[in-house]
């Protein structure tokens, strides 16, 4: 069993969200290589990601540990590599 590298965006569920407190919180919960915050549209701004995770976690556990976050709104799976 490997590691698999996920790249992903979390969208706030508001504007009013503080992107580097969510920041935060997403990595008490998941191990982030990389992360930057990038505006979309209208003052909204989505959290990039690059997360490592054991290949038995998967992806569906991941996505519900970050949607369980308080300001989360919704979570994109990009592409998942494995390592």
């Amino acid at each position: 069993m490997g590691n698999v590298a996920v790249s992903l965006k979390v969208m706030p569920s508001s504007s009013d969200v503080d992107m580097e407190k969510l920041r935060k919180e997403v990595a008490k919960k998941v191990n982030v290589k990389d992360s930057k915050i990038e505006p979309i549209a209208f003052g909204l701004r989505a959290l990039k990601l690059m997360v490592i995770i054991p290949d038995a976690v998967g992806v569906d556990t991941l996505e519900k540990d970050i949607r369980s976050i308080e300001g989360v709104g919704e979570v994109e799976i990009d592409s998942v590599t494995l390592l």
